[in-house]
């Protein structure tokens, strides 16, 4: 089954470096989010602000540290539509790739927007709060249970 996923980046400033980097980063941390591997992926499509162009993020994944992993992984960018109000400095992500396994119930996708990004999208950054703050609960339960069983052995 094909699936996809989304990201974006807020690039720090308009050099080749900066956005190479950025677009690495993003890559990368999507992959590891929703556990994709280099084989799976069928395509990325990048879109930069008017303000990012010093380079093609997608040349970024082509760099020798990368150029074997991504050699024959379609790559394409484009320009965000101009929108009056919109964030500039955004690189956004849109990768594709084919799920391996069990199809019948497709794990449900982990968007990633990094450093600055997270207000594109409200609704993802309300429910990774949510998210953070559960796992916070948790460790914290488990710490309190695990503490009162020490306690208990050590009278």
């Amino acid at each position: 089954m094909v699936r996809a996923v989304r990201g974006a980046i807020k690039v720090p400033k308009n050099t080749e470096e900066a956005i190479y980097a950025a677009s690495t980063r993003l890559v990368k941390e999507i992959m590891n989010r929703n556990t994709i591997s280099a084989v799976d992926i069928v395509s990325i499509i990048f879109s930069v602000t008017r303000d990012l162009d010093k380079a093609n993020p997608a040349s970024g994944l082509r760099k020798k540290e990368h150029s074997t992993e991504f050699k024959h992984t379609p790559l394409f960018c484009v320009q965000e539509a101009e929108i009056d109000g919109a964030e500039l400095g955004m690189l956004r992500v849109l990768l594709t790739f084919n799920q391996t396994g069990d199809n019948s119930t497709p794990p449900r996708t982990r968007p990633v927007y990094l450093d600055g990004a997270e207000k594109l999208r409200s609704d993802i950054r309300d429910e990774s709060q949510r998210s953070t703050l559960r796992a916070s609960t948790n460790f914290i339960r488990n710490l309190s249970f695990y503490s009162q069983r020490l306690d208990h052995e050590f009278r």
